[in-house]
């Protein structure tokens, strides 16, 4: 379930100093001076998704600025393409708090994003199990094959890391997702052209149905 943020309390001291500590870990393009103002264009939002997931965000699409207009940009596009993924979105009154730096309102923020974030490094055993088996499943629906690997190239499951695990389970649910919306636009595409083969079928139907009209009104003006 998708949850929408807003708003709606204000943090406790531990949940801020714990926030302050994550993003300390974190390594920023820029030096960190105030939370409010660092963070309103969601370019270094974008930058904390991207040290956990890099699959899921393309750090160029995002912009430093200081325009109101292009911050806006930069926090869509993350509702859309990045938040999404983690089962979130940040209110519109939210985000324009955000872009005008309103004190609090990012690390609030921030600190349901360290949730999510946390949330998805964590699988048991069972469910990195169970998360492999549905997205091979959905590959093997959609008849997707994976490219063929050499010898050496490849790397056992019961061998990787937890934190690689649980990166390559991201990166198949993305790549599923990228796939079925792929796949929907391919139906979309495949329904309309059936349609156009439809009125064109009616089209030579009456075309030919005129021609054996004007045949049959000549051979009559001939007798």
């Amino acid at each position: 379930m998708c949850i929408v943020l807003g708003m709606d309390r204000l943090l406790s001291e531990k949940e801020e100093r714990d926030t302050l500590a994550w993003l300390d870990k974190i390594p920023f393009s820029r030096h960190k001076k105030h939370i409010s103002r660092d963070f309103s264009d969601g370019v270094m939002v974008a930058e904390i998704v991207q040290h956990y997931f890099p699959k899921i965000v393309d750090i160029h699409n995002y912009v430093t600025s200081c325009n109101t207009q292009q911050k806006l940009g930069n926090w869509n596009l993350l509702n859309k393409r990045v938040f999404s993924k983690l089962d979130f979105y940040v209110s519109e009154e939210t985000v324009e708090k955000i872009v005008s730096s309103t004190p609090g309102v990012v690390l609030y923020v921030l600190f349901f994003l360290k949730e999510k974030l946390e949330k998805k490094l964590t699988f048991s055993d069972v469910e990195i199990q169970q998360a492999e088996e549905r997205i091979m499943a959905q590959l093997a629906e959609l008849k997707i094959t994976e490219p063929t690997e050499t010898p050496h190239q490849v790397t056992f499951f019961t061998e990787m890391s937890l934190s690689a695990t649980r990166q390559v389970i991201l990166e198949k649910d993305v790549q599923v997702q990228e796939l079925q919306d792929i796949l929907k636009n391919l139906q979309v595409k495949v329904s309309k052209l059936e349609e156009l083969i439809q009125l064109k079928d009616k089209r030579i139907e009456h075309l030919t149905s005129l021609s054996e009209l004007y045949k049959h009104k000549i051979h009559i003006a001939s007798l």
